[in-house]
This record gives structure tokens, sequence and C-alpha cells, in this order.
């Protein structure tokens, strides 16, 4: 998963879980899960702490995906890229700083260091919940069993979290070293002096901020007419605005022909006709479901182009059978996981549960500047509801973005005379103001409402309470 959260867990607790593996048990266990990444922990956390006996299967690494090849160490790599900027720019802030480079050794030590403190967390947490962990491939051999290193696990459920993987464009071969995938970029023990990314999503949206931060020379080519397209358009066009002004390079709209080796690195061309040459080519166009060959259509599981279909409580067509996170059609985030893997244990344990609502789900693309929303975009909510309003508060009016020296904006979209339906943000720290955006949404709160609150000054969460003061015909710090 890209976006981006930290695991619940604690640190310090060091010992392996590998010490809490145990044969297999002779009665089936409540649950049985295939894929230890965020939406199968997550689940068996929580069906553990609802009193179920849970076996938890994951060939490599508790914690997936998320806590060691993407949500966390991406982050800690874009958190280096903001300690170098803050050096070359102290300046400005009338302190004199310089930045003698980028040590990637000491990068990686440091990217290295938050993912082991986080995974012992998480070790500790399975291990404390009696939970039986199992290292070892699993396949799916029956609607109610598992098998792994030769034996069978058998469960009156069986969850599938068996996440997904980086894609690749049809004709581009990764080659690991000129032309690599996200995960393999977390891995560089150097700063390429010139990087082609393909894909102006979050993932190819935030390497392209890290790296530039870091010196290299960044080109960004996405096939849709905008970065980060599934954004608001107006987000959108905000960050290509900020990527200009970091001389973050784009081409949008077009797709590419051919990506070949050249004598100094790759050399990329686009179907219309323009070439790009570069030290390295990193390849960000999404992920894709791991479900091939794990037995799952032949226990009968309904599938879409490799993803399990469910239905909204994560229930395959099989009763025995659950799926959640990057499996499933949902959104690939690790906090959809999360969700998705809580409300199946807490189905399974027989409490009540509510169907998640996506769109009320926070999303955050974590380049510099952040892009933050929650709810509809413009165009879906004109789509849904006709008639909406809008309103734009610009970050220049907020005191704590000035002193920040960030420029973006706060967009609130509504019903007409109803609640806010949509909340889009972009700007340097706007992912840590998408909590209150999330709740204004989920709780349908009217603009009247929300501007009744007061914000602590000077903070950039003011941003969100000035706009829905204007929204609300009582405009403060902004032009009415």
């Amino acid at each position: 998963m890209d976006e981006d959260h930290p695991p619940p867990v604690r640190v310090g607790q060091a010992e392996s879980i590998e010490e809490h593996v145990v044969s297999a048990p002779t009665t089936p266990a409540d649950l049985v899960i295939l894929g230890g990444g965020s939406g199968g922990y997550a689940a068996a956390l929580r069906a553990a702490e609802l009193g179920l006996s849970v076996v938890l299967i994951e060939k490599d690494k508790v914690g997936g995906t998320c806590l060691h090849r993407g949500c966390i160490p991406t982050k800690a790599l874009l958190h280096s890229g903001e300690i170098a900027d803050q050096a070359r720019e102290g300046e400005q802030f009338g302190v004199k700083t310089s930045l003698a480079g980028i040590d990637m050794d000491g990068v990686n030590a440091y990217k290295d260091g938050v993912v082991s403190r986080l995974y012992k967390g998480l070790q500790g947490l399975i291990k404390s919940r009696k939970i039986n962990y199992i290292e070892g491939e699993g396949r799916l051999v029956s609607p109610t069993t598992v098998s792994v290193n030769g034996q069978t696990y058998e469960g009156r459920h069986v969850l599938l979290a068996t996440g997904s993987y980086s894609r690749s464009i049809p004709g581009v071969e990764l080659d690991g070293v000129r032309v690599i995938d996200s995960e393999q970029a977390l891995q560089l023990d150097r700063v390429p002096t010139s990087a082609i990314i393909l894909g102006g999503g979050v993932i190819g949206c935030e390497f392209a901020s890290a790296w530039k931060s870091f010196g290299v020379d960044v080109t960004i080519i996405e096939g849709l007419k905008h970065l980060v397209p599934l954004e608001d358009e107006s987000s959108s066009k905000l960050l290509e605005r900020a990527f200009r002004r970091r001389k973050i390079n784009f081409e949008l709209g077009n797709l590419v022909s051919s990506v070949e080796h050249t004598e100094n690195g790759v050399k990329v061309s686009l179907q219309n006709g323009k070439d790009f040459e570069a030290e390295i080519v990193l390849v960000a166009v999404g992920r894709g479901p791991v479900s091939q060959g794990l037995g799952y259509e032949e226990a009968g599981v309904t599938m879409d182009r490799g993803y399990v279909l469910v239905d909204e409580y994560c229930q395959t067509n099989v009763p025995t059978i659950s799926a959640v996170g990057d499996l499933i059609p949902t959104l690939q985030l690790a906090h959809v996981g999360f969700g998705e893997g809580i409300l199946v244990a807490e189905r399974l344990a027989g409490l009540p549960v509510v169907p998640i609502d996506y769109a009320g789900v926070p999303r955050v693309t974590y380049s510099e500047p952040e892009v933050a929303s929650v709810g509809l975009t413009e165009v879906q909510a004109r789509e849904k509801y006709g008639e909406v309003e809008t309103l734009v508060y610009d970050l220049g009016g907020n005191g704590r973005s000035q002193i920040l020296k960030t420029q973006g904006a706060v967009k609130l979209i509504r019903q007409k005379d109803g609640p806010v339906v949509g909340v889009h943000m972009v700007g340097s720290r706007v992912g840590e103001l998408v909590a209150e955006a999330q709740l204004i949404f989920n709780w349908e709160a009217l603009p009247d409402e929300v501007a009744a609150l007061i914000h602590p000054h000077p903070t950039q969460s003011e941003a969100i309470g000035e706009a829905h003061l204007a929204l609300a015909g009582k405009p403060l710090h902004a032009h009415s």
C-alpha cells in the first residue's frame, strides 16, 4: 500500500515472534489469515483481542509492504529530504546553514532504524495476543484450509490478505539497476544524478519530491492530464505549480512507447515523439493484487482482473472466506487495510459492524507540498448532487503557513444548502489537518457548525476554520 500510515504498535519489544510458532493445531482455529500485512495483522490483533483463536501466515515479515517496503520507509526518505531542503534554505529564515551533501548510507540507516523499531513492536504485539504465527508461503487448498510448509491449517473462517505488487508497463523490463520499481528505489545506495519517473500518482510524486530534495534532476511522465489525477483538479494544479517552482519537470497526457538502455543510462521515448534521458527510470504506475497461483479460484472465489471480489462486509461469494486490503478493489491505503481487517474480525466475533464509506477515508500524498483530501471531488459532487457550492481559502491568509513559507489552499465543497461533502488541501504539513476534515465529512457537518468552533492561533488548522467561516457567509481573514 502507498499511501501511508505507520502501524499502531509499541516499540521496544524485541522478542522474535518466530519463538511463538507452533505446530498445526488438531482442532480448527476460529480464523486462519493468509498474509500478515496491514489488513491481515489488524484482523489478527482484533480477533485475538475478542477471544478468537487465530493463525497468521506470512511469507516474509509481519507488517507487509507498508511497514517494510512502502508507507514507512518512503516517509522516512521524504523527511530526510525535508531536512536537506531546510539546510539549503536556512538563510531565508535568518539562519546561516549550508548542505554539505547527502550520505545515502546514513539516510538508509535512519530509514531502516525506523522500520526496525516498529517491526519489533509489532512482533511483540503478535506474541502478546497469543496469535499462532507461521512464517512461510501459504496457499488456499479448500474453503477452510490453508497449506504452508507442508502442513495444513484449518479454520472456521479464512481471511485472504496477500496484498499487492509493483506493476510495470507492458514491454518495460525491470532490471533492478537502471529500470527499477519503488521497492528497489528504497534500497538505492547512491543519489542518482537524474531520474525519469513513469507515473505521476502518489508513489511517483513522493519519490520525485524526495529525490529533488536530494539534488536529483527529476522528470515525471504521466499518461493522464494531471499529476495525482484521482485528486480534485484544483489540488493537482496547485501541486503542478509547486513542482514547477521546485524545478521538478513533468510531461502530462503522453504515454510511453519504449524504454531502452543507453551508454550512460536510460532513454524513454513517448508516443508523441519526445525523448527523455536519465541515469535511472523508476516505474511507478500503481500496484496489482497478489493472487495468482494461490488457489483462490480453485476454491470457488470470484475474481476480477486478479482482484478478489467482496461485498460491503469484505465477504467473498464463499461464505467461509473473506478478503481485505490491496487484494480487493478498494482504496490501496494501509489505513483502509486496518479498517477492513478490524471489520472482518468484529463481524466474525458477532459484533455489529458498519460498512466502510470509502469516500470518507482520508487520503494524503506526502510530497512537498503535501496533498490531502477526504470526500468527493467537485466533479464527483456535481455528478451526485447536481448543484454544489465551493470555496477556496488561500493559505496566504494563514499566519502559520506564512511562518513556514508554504503556499497552497483549502477547498471546500458542499451540497447546496447542505453539509460539506469534500475537503481538499495543498500545502506543507496539511496531511496533519485531514483528521479534522474526516470528521467534518463523516459527521455531515454544516459550514455554520464548523464555523462555530474556535481553532487555535496561529496554526494551519485555522485555515479549515477560516474556510468554513467564509463558506458560512462570515469570513474573517478572507475577502468576502
